[in-house]
């Protein structure tokens, strides 16, 4: 079919018009035949099987029944106002009733005449109803383009009280059919649709509108999945390929003196095999001529930090500066004094630059950048602002990238004539599904393993009615020297709530642990960023025992002595968080307690969570679970989510489409990188429709 046909305004459809077409748009965001074609049903019902009257059952259930309608009458006052259709059969008879829409209904109804009705049967008084069935005329049943399986598609509330019912929209798809003839372009290659077995475009469009079989609709259904996979895995893989090609990078020919003396003499525990093989694949892209874009996965307590040095020693081993930006200063703090430990021995020039950083100070670090005396700079967002400059930055570190905008990230890119080299961090594993969707055009590095000598931190859930053991617990542990963190939520729309919990929750852990023999730090949104920062680092210095907080110590804090984390209200959390909080502890030679604290009252998805906690410590295994009980668009956020608008295909089921999509891509790509070759000409024409129509069932035709 050609595509300018399947471009068409929707309102050229016959028995669409122009407000059928403008609800459709508002509703649907239906705007073209083709976006007509590509509204995917949700689910079918099996119309195969014709009831009588006289054979139903009270259950409920969806039904289709041939009759005819003998009386119509209005009935009920007011709100209560009815209109009631008498319809019979050889065995019986039963109500059709319409609680809206009265007379345009009545006006079409025809008396005496054969239909075919469906819909939900009640059961009252001895007597069976159908309420709002849908209709329509034995002759144009039979002459309809019969389905096995009757298609249910989206629907809204307007488009139902405007009487756009499933049944108009099934109407509108016949005629597009017939106007279509059957005539779609085929936009997968002749060896793809050999290898997999998969059915032609023309067969798989009609058979997911007007499935001949269960196995028909199989097939169609396999075929658009993976059709629609496809063509994101392509594009970002293009996207990828492209940036290597076009975007050249900062050449780091040598790995020089900083690294080799740091790793030969000062590392201070050995590397695992993870850290290694991610090492080497950033040393391989830093060496290549095409620019770094790195995301790096590791779960908290991996080692990311040492990876991140080690990358920053090789810029500087090749004459370049190097950055690393957090998200928080207590973050950025953290890395700086991290970093300037491990550089001591190296001779490295390194400086902290954040919101609080004093005038006269920012001047003198501008001023040693510019002229290159400074090597390292340590900061956060404060590193975007316009009087930061470089004199060559050769590679720029983000940690936690999701904290960080597309937009402020490429400030970074504008501090140098040519870009640097770009690794993204992140302790938030990412599902591997999603990692190949959302990031699917960067290259990933996984740190799946510990250090050693890490214990795993032993987590179980206690209810409410346990507190007074806890408590016992805490002061045995704090008698061995260690130290507690204990978290309460925080959930925005009820601050004030949060806030109550967190007083009452530190009142009655200060009654427990009294002074002089116990010291406690409190932290929480409300409070002023010294009062915060004071009341850190009296935590982390081992001046108080016990830190009460709202989730601010979420991301980053280390304090190898705290052992226990106990988490109020934990069936409050969502488990990504409960698993970054639990990361908190652990980071010491003891053994780390994690206490999920919470009530007798847990919904499904709450007791899974606190399940899947106690069960295991793997991070990635943990962000499956979380991506089956959240959905892609909630997990990612909304900046992200736009590349998992999907049509037909489904991120959570259809995980083994995907990765065989994704292999099929590659391949395609590494064999024929410009789709030159001509049997891969229907994916090229197909893949320049779905860029000039910035949507990925626009390609279809």
């Amino acid at each position: 079919m050609n595509a300018n046909l399947l471009q068409t305004p929707i309102d050229y459809l016959k028995g669409v018009g122009p407000n059928r077409a403008d609800l459709l748009r508002k509703e649907l965001g239906i705007h073209t035949f083709q976006d007509l074609i590509h509204l995917f049903p949700n689910r079918y019902l099996d119309r195969t099987q014709y009831y009588k009257i006289g054979q139903l059952q009270q259950t409920n259930a969806e039904v289709q029944i041939i009759g005819k309608i003998t009386h119509i009458k209005m009935m009920g006052e007011k709100r209560g106002k009815r209109l009631v259709a008498t319809f019979i059969d050889d065995t019986g008879k039963m109500d059709l009733i319409w609680f809206r829409g009265h007379k345009w209904i009545r006006d079409n109804l025809k008396i005496n005449v054969p239909y075919v009705v469906f819909g939900k049967t009640n059961y009252f008084n001895g007597h069976f109803s159908m309420p709002h069935p849908e209709m329509e005329l034995l002759a144009d049943h039979e002459k309809s383009i019969r389905a096995v399986m009757q298609p249910v598609y989206p629907s809204t509330e307007k488009l139902s009280n405007s009487n756009i019912t499933n049944r108009v929209l099934h109407g509108l798809m016949q005629q597009l059919f017939s106007e279509a003839k059957n005539s779609f372009t085929e936009s997968l290659s002749k060896p793809l649709l050999k290898n997999l077995k998969l059915m032609p475009k023309n067969e798989a469009l009609f058979n997911i509108h007007f499935p001949q079989s269960q196995e028909h609709l199989a097939r169609a259904q396999y075929r658009l999945k993976f059709e629609e996979l496809f063509y994101i895995q392509l594009q970002l893989i293009r996207k990828n390929l492209l940036h290597k090609s076009k975007i050249k990078g900062y050449h780091f020919s040598k790995v020089g003196e900083h690294f080799t003396t740091f790793y030969n003499d000062h590392l201070p525990f050995k590397l695992t095999d993870a850290q290694k093989r991610v090492i080497k694949e950033i040393r391989h892209d830093l060496g290549s001529n095409a620019q770094m874009n790195r995301l790096l996965q590791g779960d908290v307590g991996s080692g990311k930090t040492i990876v991140a040095l080690m990358s920053l020693l090789i810029a500087l081993d090749n004459g370049f500066q190097g950055c690393l930006m957090a998200p928080t200063e207590i973050l950025s703090v953290q890395h700086y004094n991290g970093l300037l430990e491990l550089c001591k021995p190296l001779n490295t020039s390194i400086e902290l630059l954040t919101g609080s950083t004093k005038a006269s100070k920012r001047k003198e670090i501008h001023k040693k950048l510019e002229n290159g005396e400074l090597d390292l700079l340590i900061g956060t967002h404060a590193l975007l602002e316009d009087k930061v400059k470089f004199k060559n930055l050769g590679l720029a570190i983000i940690d936690e990238q999701h904290r960080f905008g597309v937009a402020q990230r490429s400030k970074l890119w504008h501090k140098n004539n040519y870009p640097p080299h770009v690794l993204v961090m992140t302790a938030t594993p990412i599902p591997r599904t999603l990692a190949m969707s959302v990031y699917g055009d960067l290259d990933i590095s996984v740190i799946d393993e510990l250090p050693p000598g890490r214990k795993e931190i032993k987590t179980v859930h206690r209810f409410d009615a346990n507190r007074l053991k806890v408590f016992r617990f805490l002061k045995d542990e704090i008698a061995k020297g260690r130290q507690v963190y204990i978290v309460y939520p925080l959930i925005q729309e009820s601050e004030a709530l949060d806030y109550k919990d967190l007083m009452d929750g530190y009142e009655s852990i200060v009654r427990e642990f009294p002074l002089p023999n116990y010291q406690i730090s409190i932290v929480h949104g409300q409070m002023k960023p010294a009062d915060k920062e004071y009341e850190m680092n009296r935590f982390i210095n081992g001046e108080t025992q016990i830190m009460v907080a709202t989730t601010v110590i979420e991301v980053g804090v280390n304090v190898p002595n705290a052992s226990v984390m106990v988490i109020e209200s934990a069936e409050r959390f969502g488990l990504s968080q409960l698993h970054q909080l639990r990361g908190r502890v652990g980071r010491g030679a003891d053994q780390s307690f994690c206490i999920l604290m919470s009530s007798h009252k847990l919904s499904e998805d709450a007791k899974t969570r606190l399940q899947t906690m106690t069960k295991t410590s793997d991070g990635f295994e943990i962000a499956e679970v979380d991506l089956k009980l959240r959905g892609p668009g909630d997990l990612m956020g909304t900046q992200q989510s736009g590349v998992l608008n999907l049509r037909i295909a489904d991120m959570i089921k259809d995980t083994e489409i995907l990765k065989i999509a994704r292999s099929y891509a590659m391949q395609t790509l590494k064999n024929d990188p410009n789709l030159h070759a001509e049997e891969n000409k229907p994916i090229k024409v197909a893949l320049s429709q779905l860029m000039k129509y910035k949507n990925i069932w626009n390609y279809i035709s």
